[in-house]
């Protein structure tokens, strides 16, 4: 039982699918509070989160087999089926969208669907064909916590949502980016075209630290335009942001050679999961 619950923890990539969740909580306390609600909807996002990534590992299994870094993937290693991964991921999909649609309305759950569409339907095909499906592709970073937002009572056409959405789409640029740096080889041997197939050294360079920047000033926005309120949170914005910067500046030295992605895109989501805890206690403060 344990080795199953391994397998489908794996397939289900779980350290993104909880940050995948956490971005919904932010969004459902912004809209509405604190309350026992927040429970099935989040859940639901949860759920249906896993069975998009099991179906991305199946959709990708034969990839996933030529590159060392996923090739221990649970499909490609043997370990499940594709079929009854596959399964798994149908029944997880149908779970989640069931349990949204339960806790909160049909809008928050044809977002979450959405969401899975964009991902498996729309980025995953996509990314075969160029490394810039990342820009459409962190789309799919929006959507969370707007289902949270539409579950905790909160409408779509209200520029807060809007500009929240925004900040998790702008994140997920550079987050994205900077692991196509890392693993560009691999993904070119298991046919997926990389950034230096267009970009010299010095323009990768560039280019992240324009997100970079570009994320940070998504983040000052929250507080420009009413998404918290509290002046500690503001505060907290604000360095976190200044903190950010003052570390991508160090691309710019514009070094003929690639740049080592891991430090900085560890640091791009330690500042993505500060901007959440600000979002989940700025009604705290």
């Amino acid at each position: 039982m344990n080795n199953k619950l391994k397998i489908i923890a794996e397939l289900s990539k779980v350290r993104i699918t909880v940050m995948v969740m956490l971005t919904t909580v932010a969004g459902y306390v912004l809209a509405g509070g604190y309350n026992a609600g927040m429970a099935l909807p989040v859940a639901g996002l949860f759920i249906l989160a896993c069975g998009s990534a099991i179906l991305n590992q199946y959709q990708e299994r034969k990839e996933d087999a030529v590159m060392p870094r996923t090739a221990k993937r649970p499909i490609p290693s043997g370990r499940i089926k594709a079929g009854s991964a596959l399964i798994l991921a149908l029944a997880f999909s149908v779970t989640g969208s069931l349990i949204i649609l339960i806790g909160a309305n049909v809008q928050a759950m044809l977002l979450g669907i959405t969401a899975l569409i964009w991902y498996n339907v729309i980025y995953t095909p996509l990314k075969k064909k160029t490394p810039f499906a990342v820009i459409p592709g962190s789309v799919i970073g929006a959507i969370p916590p707007l289902v949270g937002w539409v579950a905790g009572g909160g409408s779509l056409l209200n520029m807060q949502a809007l500009v929240l959405g925004l900040f998790f789409f702008v994140w997920q640029v550079p987050h994205f980016w900077l692991l196509m740096i890392k693993y560009g080889p691999q993904y070119e041997k298991a046919g997926f075209p990389s950034l230096s197939r267009y970009y010299s050294a010095r323009h990768i360079r560039m280019v992240t630290f324009i997100w970079t920047l570009a994320t940070a000033v998504a983040a000052m926005l929250l507080p420009l335009y009413g998404v918290i309120k509290s002046p500690y949170a503001v505060a907290g914005i604000i360095l976190s942001s200044v903190w950010l910067i003052a570390t991508f500046l160090r691309m710019l030295n514009f070094s003929k050679k690639l740049i080592n992605p891991m430090p900085y895109f560890m640091k791009i989501n330690i500042f993505a999961m500060l901007m959440i805890i600000v979002l989940c206690v700025d009604n705290l403060l």
